[in-house]
Parts: structure tokens; sequence; C-alpha cells
């Protein structure tokens, strides 16, 4: 018997790796013999690096950046050959700021900018963007001014460069579903923030639309990351993909389904949003087309009647309705109860 494991991190409390490793044992509690295949995962966001170091390995490379709020940091990256993957909040991240410091109007992705350009003096050809949990709505302008400031003011030397950015999101820049209206109230922006950020935003792609003569404002994913989908897709030429997509392409997901009997992927809350593209939409469309059941597990659970009539073999809490959420959070909470989880799913043998 064959199980794939494929559960997202839980944010701030455990990465991918570890909810996997607890799943892990939860399989080998209830079925010893099982052939079990741990998959590191995410859809741009946390983890992005270390899932694509699990399946492609390469180097850790450190640089010396700046954060939202331009303070200097230590912030790495992966590099394979010509290939670098880029987390874009290992430098403009939101967990890098207190909840006080939070505001999106003064917060910059300067430091991202900065990662791609110590990328490219690496060697980096092909550049591959993971765009999730930035503290930051100024649509890539800071990231551009970094890259200005290192290459020049027309980017020549970016030119011979592929561009990758991974992203769930599909919200335009700006506009009633843009970067501000729907993503900067949790990075810290009140109504009136929002409107500025809104604005900003227009005038900025109605300027570059004037420069470069196209208008990539409305592309689905120009408002990921408060905005720099829209510059890495304007100013750099990025394909937008979907990150989970993206990633499974990339360490053979449909070969690691092969005789799998069931697959099991999990997120810290799932809700009828994660029927919108997000990672373990990703998981059971693959899974199914090559006809894997699919148990999801979570923290938090709503919509269990959509995520079930989504496909989704099993929809599991791994929490008891009772404990409180700080005490979820806890890490070693959070380990033995995903653990308890799987067992009792696998030993009920309603799946295998």
């Amino acid at each position: 018997m064959k199980l794939l494991l494929a559960i997202d991190s839980f944010k701030g409390c455990l990465s991918s790796s570890e909810a996997n490793a607890a799943a892990l044992e939860g399989v080998l509690q209830a079925k010893p013999d099982a052939e079990v295949v741990s998959v590191p995962v995410s859809d741009g966001g946390e983890g992005w690096i270390e899932a694509f170091q699990a399946a492609i390995g390469g180097e850790t490379v450190w640089a010396d950046v700046r954060d939202p709020l331009m303070r200097p940091i230590r912030a790495c990256y992966l590099c394979k050959g010509e290939q670098g993957i880029i987390e874009i909040a290992k430098a403009s991240g939101l967990t890098l700021l207190t909840d006080a410091e939070r505001n999106p109007l003064v917060a910059t992705s300067y430091g991202t900018g900065q990662l791609v350009a110590d990328a490219v003096r690496h060697g980096c050809r092909e550049i591959i963007v993971g765009l999730g949990g930035s503290a930051t709505s100024d649509a890539g302008r800071g990231m551009l001014q970094a890259l200005q400031d290192e290459f020049g003011e027309d980017l020549l030397t970016l030119r011979g460069i592929t561009f990758k950015i991974a992203t769930d999101v599909v919200n335009p820049l700006f506009g009633h579903e843009g970067a501000a209206r729907v993503f900067a109230p949790q990075k810290g922006a009140t109504l009136d923030m929002v409107i500025e950020l809104d604005h900003r935003a227009r005038t900025f792609a109605e300027q570059s639309a004037q420069l470069h003569g196209y208008d990539r404002s409305s592309v689905p994913g120009a408002g990921a990351a408060g905005g720099l989908g829209y510059a890495f897709m304007q100013y750099l030429g990025a394909e937008c993909r979907s990150g989970i997509e993206l990633l499974l392409d990339t360490i053979g997901f449909d070969d690691l389904l092969t005789d799998a009997s069931l697959a099991i992927t999990g997120e810290g809350s799932s809700d009828r949003q994660t029927l919108m593209g997000k990672l373990p939409m990703g998981i059971l469309h693959r899974a199914s087309a090559n006809h894997v059941p699919v148990c999801l597990i979570a923290g938090r659970i709503a919509d269990h009647r959509q995520l079930l009539h989504a496909g989704f073999s099993h929809v599991a809490c791994i929490n008891p309705p009772t404990l409180p959420l700080a005490v979820a959070l806890r890490p070693y909470v959070a380990k033995e109860n995903i653990r308890n989880t799987v067992a009792t799913l696998l030993e009920c043998n309603e799946f295998v």
C-alpha cells in the first residue's frame, strides 16, 4: 500500500516538512507496512524555497538586503545551476514586522529587488519567484528601484533572463478586486490608506502603459504580493503560473502518484476559499486525474459540504472543537493532533 503526503505549512505553527512528518507517524501507527512518499509543498508563499530544494537540490545563498522598512537584514534564496528560486517573504514579508509596524503606505519591496539582483550576479538566468506573505502594497516599485540602482535605469542587463512568478492570486493590480482593496487591510491599512494605495497603483500603471505601450495591470496575478506580480510582468516580462502547479510539475508529482492508494494534503484553515486555487486543490486535481482519492486535513474546517462536493474523499479537522486557538497553535500540539487524525482515518479502513 502506497500513500502520498503533501501537506502545506500550518502558518505560524508548522512547516510543510513538519506537518508531513507528523502525518507519517500517524500512517505508520495505523499501517506499519505502508510505503509512504512525503513531499514538502508550497503555493509560492511560506516554504517555497524548502519545497524546491527538496525537489531539485541546490545551494542556499545569503544576501544582505533591506526589510520592508529598509532596515538591514540577511535573507536567502536558492541557486541551482542557472536557476534561482526566490521567496519574496524572506525580504519583504509581513512576518518581518510587528503588528505596530505594519503600514503598507511605507512598506517597500526593495529587498526583493536586491535578492533578484544578487541571483543575477550569481549567474542565474531563470528566476522563479514565489509571491506570498508580503507586507507591501507598492505595486513592486521598491523592487524595481533596487534593480535600477544595481543595473541602471533601463534594466538592459535583465533582458536575457527568464522570470516566472508563482501565486494562487488572480486579482488585478487596482480597482474593486485589486491588491489594495482586497489585501492591504490585512497588512495594516486603514480605509483611507486603501484608497490612497489604490490611487497610487492606478497612476503607476497608467504611467507604465504610456512608457511601454502595453498594460499588464489587469492580467490575473497582477495584484499578487501587493502588486509585485504586476511589476514582474510589466517590466520584466514574467510568466505568471499557479504556484502549486509549477511546483508539482517540477517534482514530477504525476509520476509519484503511480500505484498510490491515497494522497493526504492539508493546510492550517480550509473553507470555500480553498476551492479558489489554493494548494490542496492543486493536489486534488492532479490526484483525481490519476484516480487517487485525496483526504484533506486542517486545523480549522468551514464549508465542509462544499469541500466534499469539490472531490475530497474525506475532510477532517485535526483539533477538538473545544481546544483554544492558542493551544492549537503550539507546534507540539499540532503535530500530535495531525498524527492522531491520520492514524484514526487509516485505522477505520475507510480509504485503504
